[in-house]
């Protein structure tokens, strides 16, 4: 019982980051193994080196995924795809993790990838908080729901912020030919 419910605790920490409502973004160099890839799958958007190496490799140490990666990654790369890392174990590169949707983006080495996180969550950041947050917000609900669910939950999520300062502050920054400084309001 004391197994379980480690695993639980374990679960949560990696869990709390897929349920943050601001976005997460990983920047990935070097091995990123088991816990690694568990970790990374609750991102929302994952960058990586050049010399990035993946793997879900707990059936080589005889037990089984169990912090996430089996539930996330076929929402980010397919049945298929996942089914062969976790069965196998073997290791993929960053160039492979890319080519499967593992990766948005691979850069040259971990001071680029670092560089281009910064710059991401910088060009992210100058965007409505409001509109960022609900966007994650609406993405979130709309996992296994049919189109017109989601269609019918983005309605009401905008209809309850179409008077926000930031929109206000947008259409008057477009009208004006300058960057908008929102607030998130």
């Amino acid at each position: 019982m004391a197994a379980r419910a480690g695993v639980k605790r374990l679960q949560h920490s990696i869990s709390s980051v897929a349920d943050c409502p601001k976005p997460v973004l990983a920047a990935i160099h070097g091995y990123c193994i088991g816990g690694g890839v568990d970790l990374a799958s609750a991102c929302d958007i994952r960058l990586a080196s050049a010399d990035a190496v993946f793997s879900v490799r707990e059936t080589k140490v005889a037990i089984v995924a169990d912090l996430g990666s089996l539930q996330r990654l076929p929402h980010i790369i397919g049945k298929g795809h996942v089914a062969e890392l976790a069965f196998t174990g073997k290791d993929i590169t960053a160039a492979r993790a890319k080519e499967i949707g593992l990766v948005n983006e691979v850069f040259a080495d971990a001071d680029a990838v670092v560089s281009g996180a910064r710059a991401m969550a910088a060009e992210i950041a100058s965007n409505s908080p409001l509109a960022v947050e609900g966007t994650k917000a609406v993405l979130t609900a709309g996992e296994g729901r049919s189109v017109a669910e989601g269609l019918d939950y983005v309605a009401a999520w905008n209809a309850g912020f179409l008077q926000s300062d930031d929109l206000v502050e947008a259409m008057a920054a477009f009208m004006a030919k300058r960057p908008p400084e929102f607030r998130g309001r």
